[in-house]
């Protein structure tokens, strides 16, 4: 009845009178300067981290009084801004209303094979175009500072200013004459528009022609361009090595470790002192042995077992103890910070830390004694782990095991003496993985591509990885010890000053991407509905399980994994989307990764009781550090195996083989071989007609013929094409109804 008052709801002058009573002016102003100090921060962040001393349900009050109040806003990914008055707007920003005309943006730039970059910023909803023109020496990923210039589709800008530099050292060729006093190198990564100033004093003996290792030493400005000194030659290197080496420096990484850090690591005495030893929780005794894959040399994890009295069993995750050798302020903390991982190539490994920590030193190898980081679970008959024990502790492992090694034990075979402690740790693993899914961890289980290589580094044969128990056993444990390990530092902080933890983080997917995936799974037949996050995930699981064994599995699967967020380091926790945890840091590969390393330092400053030795912001710096070159590493080990593929079907031209279409543009489509999963590209203009692409739906259609080309169609190719250079695969289409292919 009108005008008459329902009971129950509150109305909107009481739900504001509620928040106002709930958000005092303390809390408000609070998160009023932590937003203006970190813009874009999302509400997860705000609650987790900023503001620990206050409850989070005042902190949601204050931020409902102040989105009410016009003082800040929300976008639609749940980032919050300090709201700007109209003037305040006109002034600062265009009328796109992100940012004007003539200001200075730092961001970092990525390249393009092109020669024009697009610089990333976090508070921009779009990125900036930078013309080839005005790059200004500027190189991918390195940190940079621009100007807007104009606006169109996208902002567009200079480099004004180049901040931090992502790589010093380019492999080039000499291409003018020394002869002459003086020569320069042309860089062979074509993302490089600039060459590279010597002069003869610098030229270490290299000749015209020569493929030589630069290192710039001056940037030079305004018309100068760079110069360097040439630090090794190369031309005496196969194709395929040079080749490897050149993806690790066009990445950023270096080649070899400086010599203040061979120095430092040469003073690391080989055996471990009494004193340390009588310092740590002793398990010299405890049954204790390692799982890795046939050709690891690091050994970074090892389990242990053992009975305890009443029933119970403990089980420990010991993890090398790297933060005992790697001190902060040492050359060689300096290098980890930089470098911040191991980076896997086909042939090679670019190690986080030099040769004698990574591959001895450290190293969790039978028979000797180690000092490790470990995390003791004491678990129930039913398998409740009852209580948890984080400890510094010296081991010596019993013995080293393959996968398929205990893979034996795990199906009653092998090494006798450990099949029993074997089997009944896969036996909990399992339980704790069920576990895990049934709480809402998702399972991308993507296959891994593998190469068997000749003496040369030639690859003679490709291979899906096989994925079985044994594999799935470790990473069970090492998953438990990385979020006890996170919960550890966290609930320390409750009812306490914050305490900065390196978190690995992972947010909640686009839904706009989840209805590309949805769209592309109808083409095979499933029907995928998303509404949210939390309900994602229940239907990711089930379309998982569904598609597993199928011909479009991995297709489908690689879909899902790209509609995901990045998972990436920060010091403030979100948690973690797709392994369903609302607490997880990286603990357990410190030999491999520096956010491990770090994470080591935390823990057992909190042990201790003693102050943080790195600031927020410090922490920040190196987590941003660390997220960036572990996606220079995965570039490079992408770019490295596309090598491979095509070193493997270069000695194939000609040759056919079925595939499947695995990636559509509008000029033509990617087909992934059944046999060795090599990924290749059948250029339209090759067809004698006019195609349409939908790109909704995925499809190319003649305009003449009426073929149709869709995702996941099974096609028969021949190689027609390979270039090494360029790492480029092409495929001639073959036409079934022909007799000849279509080229």
């Amino acid at each position: 009845m009108k005008g008459r008052k329902r009971k129950g709801k509150p109305g909107r002058a009481q739900r504001q009178g509620k928040a106002e009573k709930h958000a005092p002016k303390g809390v408000e102003s609070t998160v009023k300067a932590y937003i203006t100090k970190h813009p874009g921060v999302k509400i997860k962040q705000l609650v987790a981290h900023s503001i620990k001393r206050f409850h989070h349900e005042k902190v949601m009050h204050a931020l409902e009084n102040l989105e009410r109040k016009g003082t800040i806003e929300i976008n639609d990914y749940g980032k919050i801004y300090i709201k700007q008055s109209k003037e305040s707007k006109q002034s600062k920003q265009s009328k796109r209303g992100r940012v004007a005309s003539g200001e200075l943006i730092e961001g970092i730039i990525e390249v393009t094979a092109s020669g024009n970059g697009y610089v990333i910023v976090d508070n921009l909803d779009s990125d900036i175009f930078i013309p080839s023109r005005a790059k200004n020496n500027a190189l991918n990923k390195d940190k940079v500072r621009v100007q807007i210039t104009k606006f169109g589709r996208r902002p567009e800008g200079m480099v004004k200013e180049v901040i931090k530099r992502s790589r010093n050292s380019f492999i080039g060729q000499v291409e003018a004459s020394p002869d002459q006093g003086f020569a320069f190198i042309l860089p062979l990564d074509n993302k490089v528009d600039f060459d590279i100033y010597v002069p003869k004093k610098s030229l270490n003996k290299a000749k015209q022609g020569d493929i030589v290792l630069v290192e710039v030493t001056q940037w030079g400005d305004g018309d100068r361009g760079p110069s360097g000194i040439i630090k090794k030659i190369m031309s005496d290197l196969e194709a395929s090595d040079l080749e490897m080496q050149n993806i690790l420096i066009n990445q950023g990484f270096n080649l070899e470790f400086g010599s203040d850090v061979d120095a430092e690591v040469a003073k690391i005495p080989d055996s471990i002192h009494p004193d340390e030893i009588a310092s740590r929780k002793d398990i010299r005794s405890i049954l204790t042995f390692t799982i890795d894959p046939d050709d690891a040399k690091d050994f970074d994890d090892a389990l242990s077992y053992e009975r305890l009295e009443g029933g119970e069993e403990r089980i420990g995750v010991h993890i090398a103890d790297v933060s005992h050798y790697v001190k902060p302020g040492t050359a060689l903390d300096d290098e980890a910070a930089f470098r911040t991982t191991s980076v896997y190539l086909p042939d090679r490994v670019c190690p986080m830390l030099p040769e004698r920590l990574s591959n001895d030193l450290c190293s969790l190898k039978p028979k000797v004694d180690r000092l490790a980081f470990s995390v003791y679970f004491d678990i129930n008959p039913k398998g409740k782990i009852e209580h948890i024990e984080i400890a510094r502790s010296v081991i010596n492992s019993d013995c080293r095991f393959t996968y398929s090694e205990a893979q034996e034990c795990i199906e009653g075979r092998g090494n006798e003496d450990f099949i029993v402690v074997i089997q009944r740790l896969n036996q909990l693993a399992e339980q704790y993985r069920k576990e895990r899914f049934n709480g809402g961890s998702i399972d991308f289980d993507l296959p891994e591509v593998r190469f068997k290589l000749d003496e040369k580094g030639h690859p003679i044969d490709v291979y899906v990885k096989e994925r079985k128990a044994a594999h799935m056993l470790i990473e069970e444990y090492m998953l438990l010890a990385n979020t006890t390990v996170s919960k550890y530092v966290s609930r320390l902080q409750e009812g306490k000053k914050p305490r900065d933890m390196v978190y690995r983080i992972h947010d909640e997917p686009s839904l706009e991407k989840l209805a590309k995936l949805s769209s592309v799974a109808a083409r095979f037949g499933h029907r995928l509905k998303f509404e949210d996050g939390v309900q994602a995930k229940e239907v990711l699981n089930r379309f998982m399980a569904k598609i597993k064994g199928k011909p479009e599995q991995k297709i489908l699967q690689q879909l899902a994994v790209r509609s995901m967020s990045k998972a990436e380091y920060s010091p403030e926790n979100i948690g973690h989307y797709g392994l369903g945890f609302g607490h997880y840091s990286h603990f357990t590969s410190p030999i491999r990764r520096y956010p491990d390393v770090l994470a080591h330092r935390i823990i057992w400053e909190c042990i201790q009781e003693t102050r943080p030795s790195l600031e927020h912001e410090e922490l920040k710096e190196l987590c941003k550090q660390s997220s960036l070159m572990e996606r220079k590493a995965i570039e490079a080990e992408r770019e490295a195996t596309k090598f491979k593929q095509c070193e493997y079907l270069h000695d194939r031209l000609g040759e056919e083989f079925e595939g499947m279409i695995s990636g559509m543009l509008s000029k033509g489509f990617f087909v992934e071989l059944k046999d060795n999963q090599c990924e290749g590209f059948v250029d339209l203009d090759h067809f004698d007609e006019h195609f349409m692409f939908d790109e909704e739906y995925l499809v190319l259609a003649g305009m003449r013929s009426r073929i149709k080309f869709r995702m996941g169609d099974h096609v028969r190719v021949r190689v027609a094409r390979v270039s090494l250079t360029e790492r480029k695969i092409d495929f001639a289409y073959i036409d079934p109804n022909a007799d000849d292919a279509t080229e």
